[in-house]
């Protein structure tokens, strides 16, 4: 049996409906099968979602009669409903529910380090999409999370992704994500299109007392001047353009190896050479390079990256010294992760973490778990700490042991391998060549 709930609900069997009750029953199945597998469903909330609005005096007990109802259809297909506490829930056994999949397709997309990979998995997890669920907070947040990330990617390999216009325009308050549509949009030839998605933006803003931000009415701007520098530029083969700058793939799995892979060509008698066109092996060759990648792989705030460029702006002499700190920490990481007898490497490590952990504090971050994060009043030296402090963590990890180093010729970036399985850093690059 296949339950979908990413639209309609249906209960199918052998390619034929399942008759599951009636409307209110079905609701009822919904609810257990809509949270992440194994988890329970409260009485109160399944009364909650059968009659949101008046639910009669009787309606626990006409609820367990549903329930009672519901595994009498189901238990012939291998589907349990279990009474848990003062709820239920329910074991699909052999079923497959497409939500559970969708959250499956999502957590394997954000784990994997391979940008094309990644892509392949986020959209499988979209395409399980029929509809909208505007109820369900979570999974709809989560589905616009996913969808943001693969307009990124997709951008970033110079397929723009306008085919995510709908869902742009179904949620526009989303200005993340009418931001990478736009700019899809605009890429495609398709202008129009792309400052009619920031009006629809505007006006749904609007309707809340609210604007479009700084950075969407920018793009509006430049959108509609049709500015050069939203097309797509000649690009290296493995890279992403953040705040206006070239950044290596993220291919190691962990913030303390990304640092260390943005030099290509680690031991190499000479520089790699890129599609771009010239020898590059450093890709931190600014202060602004050095702040849009703590950004990029979630060690800072937008809103911090923003401040540091402004800082380097003011005091670029400063910023010149905290990129050459930066590049020499990461000398010494990459030595101490290739070669655990470099005892003065691991030490420079050691130093500049217990440096970064004076100032850094341990907080909620937007998906419920605490970490540490360097403060902004570090100022300019705010990545070189959150760079130090990532590299600790890794560095007291037992997957510190199964880091890896690219054979490919000119590369050496660093890769977690904890299944003793992959060999290159990318199979679209290296692995390819």
């Amino acid at each position: 049996m296949d339950f979908r709930l990413l639209g309609e609900f249906e209960a199918v069997h052998e390619s034929r409906p399942v008759p599951v009750g009636r409307r209110q029953e079905r609701q009822a199945l919904a609810a257990l099968l809509i949270v992440p597998a194994g988890r329970a469903v409260s009485t109160d909330r399944l009364v909650d979602t059968v009659w949101p609005e008046d639910p009669p005096r009787t309606a626990r007990a006409t609820l367990h009669t549903y329930v009672a109802r519901l595994r009498q259809a189901l238990e012939p297909y291998g589907v349990r409903i279990v009474h848990v506490g003062d709820g239920y829930r329910i074991d699909p056994g052999p079923a497959t529910v497409d939500a559970y999949r969708f959250r499956e397709l999502a957590a394997a997309a954000e784990a994997t380090a391979d940008p094309a990979q990644r892509a392949r998995l986020a959209a499988s997890a979209l395409a399980l999409w029929r509809g909208d669920l505007p109820a369900e907070q979570e999974l709809t947040t989560l589905r616009l999370t996913v969808a943001e990330r693969y307009a990124r990617l997709r951008l970033d390999a110079g397929d723009p992704a306008a085919d995510l216009l709908p869902l742009a325009r179904a949620y526009p308050a989303r200005e993340r994500l009418a931001g990478l549509v736009m700019t899809a949009l605009h890429r495609a030839g398709r202008r129009a299109d792309a400052l009619a998605l920031f009006s629809r933006v505007a006006r749904a803003l609007a309707e809340q007392g609210g604007e479009p931000g700084p950075e969407l009415g920018r793009l509006r701007d430049r959108v509609a001047r049709a500015d050069p520098g939203l097309d797509r530029p000649p690009a290296p083969g493995y890279a992403v353009r953040v705040r206006d700058e070239w950044l290596p793939w993220l291919t190691g799995g962990h913030p303390a190896l990304e640092f260390c892979n943005t030099y290509a060509g680690w031991g190499a008698h000479r520089p790699p050479r890129v599609p771009a066109g010239g020898f590059r092996a450093e890709w931190l060759r600014s202060y602004r390079a050095l702040a849009a990648w703590v950004g990029h792989v979630g060690l800072a705030d937008d809103w911090v990256v923003t401040r540091l460029l402004t800082a380097a702006r003011r005091d670029p002499v400063h910023a010149a010294d905290v990129l050459a700190e930066a590049r020499d920490l990461r000398a010494h990481l990459y030595a101490c992760l290739t070669d655990e007898r470099d005892a003065a490497a691991f030490k420079a490590v050691a130093d500049a973490a217990e440096s970064a952990g004076r100032s850094a504090t341990f907080a909620r971050g937007e998906d419920g778990l605490g970490r540490w994060r360097v403060s902004p009043s570090a100022g300019l030296r705010l990545p070189v700490r959150a760079a130090a402090l990532s590299a600790a963590h890794l560095l007291a990890d037992p997957r510190r042991f199964t880091v890896r180093a690219c054979p490919g010729e000119h590369c050496g970036w660093l890769f977690l391998d904890e299944q003793g399985q992959r060999r290159w850093c990318s199979v679209g690059t290296c692995g390819g060549a």
